[in-house]
């Protein structure tokens, strides 16, 4: 009997059992993984070579895909003024993508990836928050009599 890609498995029971929090920080850390392939595909004089164009294409791609799970995932009724700047962010963001993908400039790559990057963080730390605050007292503290 064969079991597959246990990383695939691993994967998929990760994403079925995440926290709304943990699955937007998982969006982020692809978008980020992504875009940091796509920047690893210029040479050491800021050029593409022709041969990773259609890689770097690829990555931007799924980038862009990641982005626009991210908008689509923002509910404007609740979200109020916060889910109006993310979704200016995320507009902006596939803008720029789409400059970096057409013009191949390694400086607006840069900058996006690292928006996502302090994005991402701030998404962490705010999912982290949150859960912590799920877990009732009593479990907080570290229990050492056994």
């Amino acid at each position: 009997m064969a079991f597959g890609n246990p990383y695939a498995a691993y994967q998929t029971t990760a994403v079925k059992t995440a926290s709304q929090g943990k699955l937007v920080v998982m969006l982020y850390q692809g978008a980020e993984r992504e875009l940091t392939s796509a920047l690893n595909s210029f040479d050491s004089d800021a050029k593409l070579p022709a041969a990773k164009i259609e890689d770097f294409g690829k990555h931007i791609m799924k980038a862009q895909e990641i982005i626009n799970e991210l908008q689509v995932s923002l509910d404007m009724d609740k979200g109020g003024q916060i889910a109006q700047n993310l979704m200016s962010l995320y507009v902006y963001f596939n803008k720029e993508l789409m400059s970096v993908s057409i013009n191949q400039d390694k400086g607006k790559l840069i900058t996006v990836l690292e928006m996502i990057k302090q994005l991402g963080s701030a998404w962490e730390a705010a999912s982290a928050n949150t859960a912590a605050d799920s877990v009732p007292q009593a479990q907080r503290t570290l229990n050492i009599t056994g």
